[in-house]
């Protein structure tokens, strides 16, 4: 009985070890890979290659820069703005924080909903904002920060600083990650039967399988681990699909909110994730839309690192329009971001 015991025990052990390891590289492949299909040379309208730099804005419907002060004014007009980020790249959140900040200079109040804060720690990121006495790790623990994140809070710490600052909303939008690792242990059809899903409000949520989405995911999710088998592939797809539905029913529950209040000058909703969310406007945009039947104003803008050396890479990204709108940025102190594939 006791060898039965501890082989029971090793067992539970190694299944938990290989959900974590799904989960882990889930995040990195959504986050980490998305521009780049075929290689091929997008051009400027003269036939020469765009001219790219740091901090510029390429609009790619049409290959072409756009001036901050043009862009500001049709960010200003929009509902939603998804802004896509390289993990751990303080441009990114420089960026972010312009953005909020010309936004609130054209006399706008914005909402912000962020992917590193989890659902089970709304409460307590709402407490923090509102002022309540509680010191930086108090609040860290209480947001469970470590379970849902796990990253150098000091990352992301100038975005809420900021919407503390002003008095701002910020939405966690993540599903709790224990109820991510229900649905890449399981699979969707097994995790919808769990209390979890109905704990948090997905049990009868629509989870979308749409087909250009789901083999976008799956070519990626090869690339970057060509060794696992189909079920692998598969419930991580489907871990992937939860987290991206739960992240469009967040920014949608907002959007009504700021809707059906009185101030007229309330929004636009900021979205910050990783670059892999918004990608060809396909994870979490796309599921907005659909959500609230194409009655919305979006507009992506995916951020990524300039260097001479991804130059054919960028004109790809261009090309296949990652998103509505390329954001060049320095490279961060860690360097380019790891593709794979």
């Amino acid at each position: 009985m006791y060898r039965t015991a501890v082989l029971l025990s090793m067992r539970a052990v190694i299944v938990t070890l290989k959900v974590l390891l799904v989960i882990g590289a889930l995040c990195f492949t959504v986050a980490c890979t998305s521009g780049g299909g075929a290689r091929s040379s997008a051009t400027s309208q003269g036939g020469y290659p765009a001219p790219f730099k740091e901090w510029q804005i390429i609009d790619t419907a049409t290959g072409q820069s756009v001036s901050l002060d043009l862009w500001t004014a049709l960010l200003l007009q929009q509902d939603i703005i998804y802004l896509g980020e390289e993990h751990h790249n303080r441009f990114h959140i420089d960026a972010a924080m312009m953005v909020l900040q010309r936004l609130e200079a054209g006399g706008r109040t914005p909402a912000l909903a962020m992917e590193m804060f989890g659902w089970d720690g709304q409460a307590a990121l709402d407490q923090y904002l509102s002022g309540l006495d509680m010191n930086r790790q108090e609040f860290l623990e209480a947001v469970r920060w470590r379970q849902n994140w796990g990253g150098l809070f000091e990352d992301y710490e100038p975005l809420v600083r900021l919407a503390k600052e002003h008095h701002w909303t910020v939405d966690a939008m993540n599903p709790p990650k224990p109820l991510v690792r229900i649905v890449a242990k399981n699979g969707l059809v097994q995790a919808e039967s769990d209390p979890m899903m109905a704990q948090w409000g997905m049990k009868d949520e629509v989870i979308v399988d749409d087909p250009i989405y789901r083999a976008r995911i799956l070519q990626q999710l090869q690339a970057c681990h060509g060794k696992g088998g189909d079920n692998l592939y598969q419930t991580m797809l489907e871990a992937s699909m939860v987290r991206d539905e739960g992240m469009a029913k967040t920014l949608v529950h907002r959007l009504k909110r700021i809707r059906s209040g009185t101030d007229t000058m309330a929004g636009p909703l900021v979205s910050y994730t990783g670059a892999g969310h918004i990608q060809y406007n396909l994870p979490v945009p796309k599921r907005v839309t659909r959500r609230l039947a194409d009655q919305v104003r979006q507009v992506s803008v995916y951020m990524t690192s300039f260097d001479a050396g991804r130059i054919e890479e960028l004109q790809d990204m261009v090309r296949d329009k990652v998103a509505d709108y390329l954001w060049l940025t320095p490279v961060s102190e860690r360097g380019l971001p790891r593709r794979c594939g």
